[in-house]
């Protein structure tokens, strides 16, 4: 049976029911109502079967090293210095409709802060998509302070937090889902990290597949 996402079954729920509702009312309804109804049904139960597919929530076999935090295609690799991370690489990740919108640890750590900041919905793709609605975890680890961005984007209208403040976070753990895609930045401090698997264009899973191996 296919696990849907937490944070995406009562999506689920709230369209199957109109699909059910409807198919019930067709049963007392004639002439013009009850096409209406049909076309009405079979239009919410469509939407119910592509909601699953968007919240499905797949088990995944943890990869080695400094694993994906999001499902997707990378559309930038940058060398930065990020006031909070210091030199690092910042791995950007393009999350479509179609990929599982879970995201997960890179490693293990724990949650420093977590800061919810309220903005647009531009498409994620974008430049200016740093002023979207967005949540920003620190992340204590072994290689040090590291920093996740969920980016909401034109269809993603909500970011649902997974973890809190002070957790302890095993890689692989699932720390939040976007509804309906969009893009999630990874930030890696340069010196702990050897030169990355990935490339811009590749297309990841999360928790899945490695993006770069730790310096010993």
């Amino acid at each position: 049976m296919m696990r849907i996402a937490n944070g995406g079954f009562s999506w689920v729920l709230a369209s199957f029911a109109v699909t059910f509702v409807c198919i019930g009312a067709s049963f007392f309804s004639t002439g013009l109502l009850l096409i209406f109804l049909g076309v009405v049904s079979v239009f919410f139960f469509l939407i119910s079967c592509l909601l699953i597919v968007f919240f499905r929530d797949p088990e995944r076999i943890i990869g080695p090293g400094v694993v994906a935090v999001a499902d997707g295609k990378i559309r930038e690799i940058t060398t930065i210095h990020d006031t909070e991370v210091g030199e690092c690489i910042q791995i950007s990740t393009f999350m479509n409709i179609h990929n599982v919108h879970v995201n997960r640890m890179p490693l293990d750590g724990t949650i420093e802060e977590i800061t919810h900041y309220r903005g647009a919905h531009l498409p994620a793709f974008k430049k200016e998509s740093e002023k979207n609605e967005r949540v920003v975890l620190l992340i204590h680890t072994d290689i040090g302070r590291i920093k996740i961005v969920q980016i909401a984007g034109t269809l993603a209208r909500r970011i649902v937090p997974y973890v809190s403040k002070g957790n302890p976070v095993k890689k692989g753990g699932k720390i939040g889902l976007i509804r309906l895609g969009s893009r999630v930045d990874l930030y890696l401090p340069t010196k702990r990290i050897k030169p990355l698997a990935i490339q811009v264009t590749n297309k990841i899973k999360a928790g899945e597949d490695t993006i770069a191996e730790i310096h010993d």
